[in-house]
Parts: C-alpha cells; sequence; structure tokens
C-alpha cells in the first residue's frame, strides 16, 4: 500500500466520524460505511481537509453499492460481471472521470489501491447504462467488508466518542436512531412511521438520486429518489401514493443525514 494514500483514507475516514458518525448506525459493519464514504469524499474533492497525498480532478464522481444488490438489479444489462462474478459481502465502487483521460487516473488507481481494493471492470460510461455520465468512462472496484484496513480504522479510533460498532446494540430495531428531535417522529404518516421502524440497510449506489435498500428479508431493492421509482414489487404492481416502504425509508435517512445526500454531500453535524 501507499502509505501517504492510506494515510489520507484514514485521515478522511476519522474525520467522517467526528462529523458524520450517523451514517454508520444503521448498518453491521460501520468501519467500511466510513472508509467507502471517506473514499468518496477525497476523490471528489469535498472532503474538509485536503491533503497533498490526494491531488484532484475535476469532473469525478463516485458511488458505490453492494455487489450482488447491483448485480440483482442490472445483471441481465450489463457487462460488469462477465469477468468477476458477484462477490457476496463485497462493495462495488463506479467511479466515474472525464473522457480526456486516456487511462485511470493516477489518483484513482492510487486510493483504491490504498484502501485494498481491486480493479475488476472499466469502459465507457454510457455502455452500460450510465447516461447521466455519458461524457465519462468508469471504472470499478471491489472492497470486501472485514478487510484489514477496517482494523485499522477501529485501532485509531480509541478515545474517540463513539462506539465500535457505531453505537449498535440489542435487537436491530431498538437500535434505530431516529432523530436527535425525537418528537418528530410521531409526526410522521403511519406508513412512513412503520417504514423508519423496520429494519433496513441503505447506502448511496450512484450520485443523482440512485441508492439501494437491503430490506429485513434480505432482499435488495433500487430507489431512484429523483425519478420516485423503486424495483419493489410494491412498487412495480401498485404505485402506492407517498411511495412504497423504501422510498420513504430512503427519504428519511436522506433527510436525517444518515447517507449522502444525491448531490453525494452530508450535512454538517449540528
Amino acid at each position: 500500500m501507499s502509505e501517504p494514500y492510506l494515510s489520507a483514507v484514514l485521515d478522511e475516514a476519522e474525520r467522517v466520524v467526528e462529523q458524520h458518525d450517523q451514517i454508520a448506525r444503521s448498518t453491521d459493519h460501520p468501519a467500511h460505511e466510513y472508509l467507502r464514504y471517506a473514499v468518496l469524499r477525497l476523490l471528489e474533492g469535498v472532503a474538509d481537509e485536503t491533503t497533498a497525498a490526494v491531488p484532484q480532478i475535476d469532473g469525478v464522481t463516485v458511488g458505490y453499492g453492494g455487489d450482488e444488490a447491483m448485480f440483482d438489479s442490472w445483471g441481465d444489462d450489463v457487462e460488469w460481471w462477465e469477468t468477476v462474478p458477484p462477490r457476496d459481502g463485497c462493495t462495488r465502487f463506479r467511479i466515474f472521470y472525464p473522457n480526456e483521460h486516456e487511462v485511470v487516473p493516477r489518483v484513482i488507481v492510487d486510493v483504491m489501491a490504498a484502501l485494498g481494493a481491486w480493479r475488476v471492470w472499466a469502459g465507457n460510461a454510457a455502455a452500460c447504462g450510465s447516461y447521466d455520465h455519458r461524457e465519462c468512462h468508469e471504472v470499478h472496484y471491489l472492497l470486501p467488508e472485514g478487510h484489514p484496513i477496517e482494523g485499522i480504522l477501529q485501532d485509531r479510533l480509541h478515545g474517540h466518542d463513539v462506539a465500535p460498532d457505531g453505537g449498535r446494540s440489542g435487537d436491530v430495531r431498538d437500535r434505530m436512531v431516529v432523530t436527535k428531535h425525537s418528537s418528530q417522529r410521531a409526526d410522521l404518516e403511519p406508513r412512513t412511521r412503520r417504514a423508519v421502524d423496520e429494519a433496513m440497510a441503505v447506502s448511496l449506489l450512484e450520485k443523482g438520486g440512485r441508492y439501494e435498500v437491503q430490506s429485513a428479508s434480505g432482499s435488495w431493492y433500487e430507489v431512484d429518489v429523483i425519478s420516485e421509482s423503486c424495483t419493489c414489487p410494491d412498487w412495480q404492481q401498485r404505485t402506492p401514493e407517498g411511495g412504497c416502504k423504501h422510498m420513504r425509508r430512503v427519504n428519511h435517512e436522506i433527510k436525517q443525514g444518515r447517507v449522502p445526500r444525491p448531490d453525494g454531500r452530508l450535512p454538517s453535524n449540528q
């Protein structure tokens, strides 16, 4: 690993913990969540503190999600998995960069190598359905949950006022942190309140409003908050007014600052 890049990733992950620890309070792998959001911030140039070790490239966009979840949504339409089959327990990073670069920019290669991720696909973004990035190239990396870098981050977090598991304990429903203004929960519409209470995991799939949701049953669905759609059977068959429970949950998680907004950013802690 490149020491400067590894330090940059870990430093940014620590800042995420200090300022946005809420993003890992509804996941079983908080260190993994902190690290992948740190990578997004570093490569997109929105880190709170920049470092000379990570030069910035304009026009880089980062998305990420579970590899198997992406396969379930797009496996029939894209060529991502022809060489490497979908991997259980892996995050797939989708990194878009301007066409003016003939090869993957070195900073992307070095940051992902420092993270311990490996490249599995590269090509034209439009060729695999990423029409919002049709003027870009796209490269994919895989990072397994439980990678040793997560242990390094945990060691660095000793002394922080954050529990090693992201503040979670007990039953899944007991672990939910609804909001620091808890009285707001009572004001939620009943279907939204049920969606908030149900055990789900939400993460950013692609900047521009696409998220993935893992339900309590273990099923994965894709929610697009811009087009207001979900791949779940409830939305596909009934299109319920106000959205299905997955759309409601994603909207709630965004409002509470637990997942990046559609533009890839999180609000600062107040």
